[in-house]
């Protein structure tokens, strides 16, 4: 099997495994315990906080919040952020984002408040001044991920957060970092020190399911969201996953050491992927490619077929790969990501996602590459748009 799905999940690194089994063993007492049996427990949740704060750039551990995933972090960060400024009734988002965020804030829309879904261009980008002149006095929020799901389209976060903090410091700004993480720069003192809130899940960098983070900046106006218990401050009610969350904290630092041979080596691959693609494949096109892109992200656009076709023929020949968000991919609806972008509809269906990750080989992009022709031209064979003696659209 290839796996190039990986923006959807990630397999865990057998090192991050390794460090877990202890705490699914042995050390399995609760944290919360007095005992002396529960100490270890209780220690190896602090030294993942502070691992994770290093890495962050945080200035206190404790402005990172284990939660059990990205969706729970932005939810606790959206319903937190409205519980304590309850004058304040605007939020802005892209149209773009992750449902995690999309449907947070129709729910809130729902209720009362005024969202502004800002649009992108062809490429992904958001317009700077249609974002500017969406700020208002009562804007409480700002929502803009970090990189695109879907696409792997980077937005300028660290430009968009100062020109919030510059119009108004009392603007919260939350980032959906979750397809970032490890992969691009992230450090809270620095780039992202007008970011607010940070929100991103441990399973998209080779950490298991089931674990994510929250971080909140020391003072952001923020009420706890997830009530029950006195874990995490007070801030997150509910007993510590502490096997997911040493494996997270671990993942965290086995990404920092293989980074940059990582990143070179995968987009090494994405790329010749990409121009395997075009060269070999007519009525092709990259969404996004005139946008900066993450390094191991591929979307093509094939004209005139489905995707689902697609799809179904890679799985029969042993490659995993996707349409878009795993999220959503039940959903027979275009992908509103491509929609915002305005991709033809004669593509709009037969988008395809390809992600890498450090364990992709060379020889499996080769054979994808090799592949994926022979599947567009049996598609296309059957296609009512396509030409297939003529090998253009009817």
């Amino acid at each position: 099997m290839i796996y190039l799905d990986n923006n959807a999940t990630t397999a865990v690194a057998p090192e991050i495994l390794d460090t877990m089994l202890p705490f699914l063993r042995g050390e399995y007492y609760n944290p919360s315990s007095m005992y002396d049996a529960a100490k270890p427990a209780k220690q190896a949740v602090d030294l993942a906080r502070q691992t994770l704060a290093s890495h962050l750039g945080a200035a206190q551990a404790s402005e990172v919040l284990f939660t059990s995933c990205a969706t729970e972090s932005i939810n606790a960060a959206f319903f937190g952020a409205v519980r304590a400024n309850p004058n304040r009734r605007h939020i802005i988002t892209t149209a773009v984002e992750h449902p995690a965020v999309l449907e947070v804030c129709k729910e809130l829309s729902r209720t009362g408040y005024d969202v502004s879904f800002l649009g992108v261009d062809r490429q992904g980008n958001l317009n700077l001044g249609e974002f500017v002149r969406a700020l208002r006095s009562d804007t409480l929020l700002v929502a803009v991920m970090h990189a695109n799901n879907e696409t792997g389209v980077v937005f300028p976060i660290e430009r968009l957060s100062r020109v919030v903090k510059e119009t108004d410091p009392r603007i919260l700004f939350l980032c959906d970092a979750t397809q970032s993480m490890t992969k691009l720069p992230i450090r809270m003192d620095a780039n992202f020190r007008n970011v607010d809130m940070l929100a991103f899940s441990g399973h998209k960098f080779h950490a298991p399911k089931g674990v994510g983070s929250l971080f909140l900046r020391r003072g952001t106006p923020c009420r706890t969201f997830l009530i029950g218990g006195h874990q995490e401050f007070g801030r997150r009610g509910g007993t510590e996953n502490v096997a997911f969350i040493v494996g997270m904290a671990r993942a965290v630092e086995l990404a920092a050491v293989t980074h940059d041979d990582d990143l070179k080596r995968v987009l090494r691959l994405r790329d010749k992927l990409e121009t395997g693609i075009l060269a070999r494949i007519p009525f092709v096109e990259i969404n996004g490619s005139g946008a900066e892109r993450m390094p191991n992200t591929l979307n093509v656009a094939v004209h005139y077929i489905e995707g689902e076709g697609i799809l179904f023929q890679l799985s029969e020949a042993g490659i995993c790969a996707s349409s878009g968000s795993a999220c959503t991919s039940g959903s027979l609806e275009p992908s509103h990501t491509l929609t915002a972008m305005g991709v033809p509809f004669t593509a709009m269906h037969g988008s395809v996602r390809f992600s890498l990750s450090r364990y992709t080989t060379e020889a499996e992009i080769d054979f994808i590459a090799d592949e994926l022709p022979k599947i567009v031209d049996r598609l296309r064979r059957l296609s009512p748009y396509w030409d297939y003696g003529a090998q253009r659209p009817r």
